[in-house]
């Protein structure tokens, strides 16, 4: 295996774990977890700063992450507007969020991915020293950083607008 595919093929089963899980928390009433929201935004956050410093050299991946970071930031007050709070029985605090647009994004995000690696695989079993130096790399595209921009710009706004409206919504509860 050429040496700059081996970190894609290790990181990939990480990330679909990552991504069904992020598809089955679109579903269904979810509990408001001040903490590990903040940490997801410091996470995405870090993220998203370290996809900008890798896209220092070369403009049209920073111009595709920030059309993704503003779509993503769009998408996320949508979401916020469609998302409902609810207090349960037991007197926690619940969201029920909308199903669609986390799972599309989800959606647009994995069928990116698996594109960018069926351009890759041909490079993958390389043996000829030339074609492996020459494989294009997982995230060097505009259209990849686009789609992970919307993925972060999203979960970005929607995790802080949640505490927001979360805050509000217990204030008038009592």
């Amino acid at each position: 295996m050429a040496p700059n595919l081996l970190m894609p093929a290790l990181v990939s089963p990480l990330v679909a774990f990552m991504v069904w899980r992020r598809v089955r928390r679109q579903f269904g009433r979810q509990p408001v977890r001040h903490g590990l929201m903040m940490v997801r935004v410091a996470i995405l956050t870090v993220v998203a700063g370290l996809a900008w410093l890798a896209g220092l050299h070369d403009p049209r991946l920073l111009e595709g992450l920030a059309g993704g970071l503003l779509g993503g930031i769009a998408l996320g007050l949508l979401g916020l507007r469609l998302t409902r709070f609810e207090r349960s029985v037991d007197g926690r605090d619940l969201y029920l969020p909308n199903p669609w647009i986390g799972a599309a994004i989800a959606a647009v995000l994995v069928g990116r991915l698996a594109w960018r690696f069926l351009v890759l695989m041909p490079y993958a079993g390389a043996t000829d020293s030339t074609m492996a130096s020459t494989a294009p790399q997982l995230g060097n595209s505009p259209l990849t950083l686009l789609v992970v921009g919307l993925m972060i710009g999203y979960y970005v706004s929607y995790y802080l607008g949640l505490l927001v409206h979360h805050r509000r919504f217990a204030r008038t509860l009592g």
